[in-house]
């Protein structure tokens, strides 16, 4: 006897505007909302989409949400340098924005 296997509706990859992104991704990094929040209240399908999101586009380091705890492989050579470059045009950028100010 022959019966139906019960068959779940498709699940369609949606692609999101940059503008969509940026907006998410502003509102997580404010603190409005979680990624997770943020995933259930707009409807984004993946797990990992915000976070993807967020390293991609986001202000702050987003690049381990793990616990700290946990052991972390030694940087490279090429990271280090992205890093410190990145940490200077930060610590550039504040120093322009303070004489500015004064």
């Amino acid at each position: 006897m022959d019966t139906p296997i019960p068959t779940r509706p498709k699940r369609t990859q949606r692609d999101y505007t940059l503008g969509f992104k940026l907006a998410v991704v502003e509102e997580v990094e404010r603190g409005d909302l979680t990624y997770k929040q943020a995933q259930d209240i707009y409807g984004i399908q993946g797990r990992s989409t915000v976070l993807v999101w967020l390293r991609k586009h986001g202000k702050l380091d987003w690049s381990s949400t793990r616990s700290s705890s946990m052991s972390k492989k030694p940087e490279t050579p090429a990271q280090t340098i992205k890093r410190l470059e990145r940490q200077l045009k930060d610590a550039e950028d504040r120093q322009y924005l303070m004489e500015k100010m004064m």
